[in-house]
């Protein structure tokens, strides 16, 4: 496997333009997220999708299971600042409803939209005004003639069915498509990723769906993702939590800088607790974390918990603090500028962030 160090190692994809936000091609890859709101209660989901904005959330999916949630997008949208995607089931009317009230994408899966003219019906609305579709396959919702043709749900069978599906769009004459195909088996939503990357130029979404809450569905998914991304696989993602949707955004940034494909933000490392620790470390990180979060910097800061090993351990790190026995040291680039009281350690911090940042 050829691990990523920058985005011009990404396979190659055509571009596909989702309202403001550009995927595929040279650009970079765009982090999604969906509202856990009734998307009928238009304050609601304006609320948690300016807190998503706020976060980092650069394309934001609706379920839209009601006419009353495809109407609502007009307003949601008027108060918003990013991409706006429908996800539809079923109903292949709240699919073209969806688009006519603003949606910059519709989310279907075509094996549960019903018959052929009905997916037609969507597409002609798509092409006339220029929407893309993300084909979506889950292996919850794999054909069964394709689980009876596999032997049961695999990467083979998921590859399969997003292909056909694509293929049936683009045979009605409309190819400006994302493709997804989901798995909450780890290995083989990496398996089909691997499959499917030769076979297609459509822009891939990538995640592990149902992937569980903020531990279970951190550790799946940054493992899936960086498996994926790390061959140059993918051009969305969503880290899909059973959490605040706010915490899949820190997850997928957290996630793309780990591999090298974002710069941007503070990078705060810090050490295990071990007996040497003489104050709160895991409060003190949490707080650092919290500190740093809306500086404009590009930097690492290391959070220590002793002075035995602090100053050496934060080397590599732009700006450290390292805690002792009711006091601490504030370190930067492994060199010891001062020692403080322990509670003064954050504010003293804050005072190194601020002179950095007005040296910016």
């Amino acid at each position: 496997m050829s691990w990523l160090l920058n985005e011009n190692q990404r396979r190659m994809t055509k571009e596909v333009r989702i309202g403001s936000v550009v995927i595929g091609g040279n650009h970079p890859i765009a982090i999604q997220s969906m509202t856990n709101t009734k998307t009928e209660d238009v304050k609601a989901t304006v609320e948690q999708i300016l807190r998503l904005e706020a976060a980092g959330c650069e394309i934001i999916r609706c379920a839209v299971p009601t006419t009353e949630a495809a109407e609502a997008l007009s307003e949601i949208k008027k108060q918003i600042h990013i991409p706006l995607v429908a996800d539809i089931h079923f109903d292949y009317r709240l699919a073209i409803a969806a688009m006519e009230h603003g949606a910059d994408k519709v989310r279907i899966n075509p094996g549960n939209i019903g018959s052929k003219d009905r997916i037609k019906a969507v597409v002609d609305v798509a092409r006339d005004r220029g929407i893309p579709l993300r084909v979506g396959v889950n292996s919850g919702s794999l054909e069964k003639h394709l689980i009876e043709k596999h032997n049961g749900v695999t990467a083979e069978g998921l590859v399969e069915s997003a292909l056909h599906q694509a293929e049936l769009i683009e045979e009605m004459g409309y190819d400006n498509l994302v493709i997804s195909i989901k798995s909450s088996d780890v290995l083989m939503c990496v398996r089909a990723h691997e499959l499917i990357a030769g076979k297609t130029e459509h822009p891939l979404h990538v995640g592990i769906t149902e992937s569980g809450t903020i531990t279970s569905g951190n550790i799946k998914s940054s493992i899936g993702l960086s498996l994926i991304l790390g061959q140059g696989i993918g051009d969305t993602i969503r880290v899909s939590l059973t959490a605040d949707p706010v915490e899949e955004i820190v997850s997928a940034k957290q996630i793309l800088k780990t591999l090298g494909l974002r710069q941007g933000g503070i990078e705060v490392v810090s050490c295990p607790t071990c007996g040497r620790t003489r104050i709160d470390l895991i409060g003190l990180a949490k707080q650092v974390e919290e500190l740093v979060k809306d500086y404009p910097l590009s930097i690492k800061v290391a959070v220590m918990g002793c002075v035995v090993n602090g100053p050496g351990e934060a080397r590599e790190a732009d700006l450290g603090i390292a805690g002792g026995i009711g006091e601490g040291l504030i370190i930067r680039k492994g060199e010891v500028l001062r020692k403080v009281e322990e509670t003064e350690l954050l504010t003293e911090l804050k005072k190194e962030l601020d002179l950095l940042v007005e040296k910016k």
